[in-house]
């Protein structure tokens, strides 16, 4: 099975809490985890407004960086902009949301796609993934 984290679910891997373990149960099913290319800017972003202390942001920024060392990444091209674009278009997700899942629907199967955004879910199922979330 592919293990492939959103934003939410890299983000919420270095953040104390029931998410994490959410987290580190999936990725310890399976040794192939992979991201959008996005979700690296994304989460480092996010990062930044969990706390005020810069010492504690690039930390956490330092930790995003180190898992993603170990993600196998699908690139931002134009097929998939436009495979997002036209699921955008069908589904009621962003454009964001949907550069994951286009992302992921590229992987082998069966997929397993970990979010935290609720949006994503309804998404996720009807392109046949296993969804993990909380």
């Amino acid at each position: 099975m592919t293990v492939v984290l959103d934003a939410s679910a890299l983000l919420a891997l270095h953040v104390s809490g029931p998410q994490r373990d959410i987290v580190l149960d999936s990725l310890n099913s399976d040794t192939s985890w992979s991201a959008c290319a996005l979700a690296l800017s994304e989460a480092i972003a996010a990062s930044s407004r969990l706390t005020d202390e810069p010492v504690l942001v690039r930390h956490l920024e330092d930790m995003i960086r180190h898992t993603w060392d170990f993600l196998h990444v699908v690139p931002l091209d134009q097929r998939l902009l436009d495979e997002a674009t036209a699921l955008s278009q069908s589904q009621p997700v962003g454009i964001s949301a949907a550069l994951h899942l286009a992302s992921a629907a590229r992987l082998p199967a069966p997929v397993q796609f970990i979010t935290f955004d609720a949006a994503q879910i309804p998404v996720a199922l009807s392109l046949g993934f296993n969804v993990v979330s909380g």
